[in-house]
């Protein structure tokens, strides 16, 4: 059974800096693009970072250009998503998805989804 695992989520203050990881099961990694997407509340899903299977392309939604980074650890089976400088409106539940071709940040191009974290900042 494919599964993703997110955690590291939580409350954070302003200006925190935390980092998800999301576990793979059932599946290898290495041949999959992982996007991370968040959904805040009353809005839609958004991609906000893909990292491709090898990991020598990242994509980045302006929102979080600078301040967020995607990375891969194939031989953990898992992606890393750092946040910085944490925002207000950065709060929202975060997903990876893994899709088994190039970097999307679309919903409809991602497969297996993880339940998501919830990452609250907030003083």
């Amino acid at each position: 059974q494919l599964q993703l695992v997110e955690s590291g989520g939580g409350l954070v203050q302003p200006g925190g800096s935390p980092r998800l990881s999301c576990a793979a099961s059932g599946f290898t990694l290495d041949y999959h693009s992982i996007g991370w997407f968040r959904q805040a509340p009353g809005k839609e899903r958004e991609g906000i970072s893909c990292i491709t299977g090898s990991g020598d392309s990242t994509i980045y939604v302006d929102s979080v250009k600078g301040r967020f980074t995607i990375s891969r650890d194939n031989a953990k089976n898992a992606v890393y998503l750092q946040m910085t400088s944490l925002k207000p409106d950065d709060t929202a539940v975060y997903y990876c998805a893994a899709e088994p071709g190039a970097c999307s940040r679309y919903v409809w191009d991602f497969h297996s989804w993880g339940q998501g974290a919830q990452v609250t900042v907030s003083s």
